[in-house]
């Protein structure tokens, strides 16, 4: 399939996608301070600055874009037809470096919690998945969980 926007509108496009203040980090950030969670924010100390940091109980929390960060299985992480080359090394690029700060963080003995864009779009799936995360705060026990959502494509 031929992209259906000119080179022009695609770098428009591309040129508003946010690193930081997404609307997933937002919803899962309100959720948490509603119930009670304190934390800071991209935290630039820290490898991969953080986007949720709860250091009251070393738990790290990323909220990760499925195409950005290749979810797989998720429909929403298909590469594009066009420069899949360029696509395929860039994204590769970003989960190796995904990789690399979460082994850093759990060296450092940080907990991690990657909640996947695709969990935050359904009301059900964010509720359940804000269950689930204050839970895994609170109790901590496991050193490492992700969520997604339950929509068709995701896994």
């Amino acid at each position: 399939m031929t992209d259906f926007m000119t080179p022009k509108q695609r770098s428009q496009a591309m040129s508003k996608v946010r690193g930081y203040n997404t609307k997933p980090e937002k919803l899962i950030r309100s959720y948490l301070h509603r119930q009670g969670f304190r934390f800071r924010i991209n935290n630039q100390s820290l490898p991969g600055k953080p986007d949720i940091v709860l250091k009251k109980y070393k738990a790290i929390i990323f909220v990760h874009g499925c195409f950005w960060h290749h979810h797989k299985g998720c429909k929403k992480s298909n590469l594009p037809d066009t420069r899949n080359e360029f696509w395929r090394n860039k994204i590769a690029g970003t989960v190796m470096r995904d990789q690399r700060n979460i082994s850093d963080l759990m060296k450092q003995g940080w907990r991690i919690a990657i909640v996947w864009e695709c969990g935050t779009k359904k009301k059900d799936d964010l509720e359940n998945i804000i269950k689930k995360l204050s839970k895994w705060i609170i109790e901590g026990q496991s050193k490492r969980i992700e969520l997604s959502g339950t929509a068709e494509g995701c896994p």
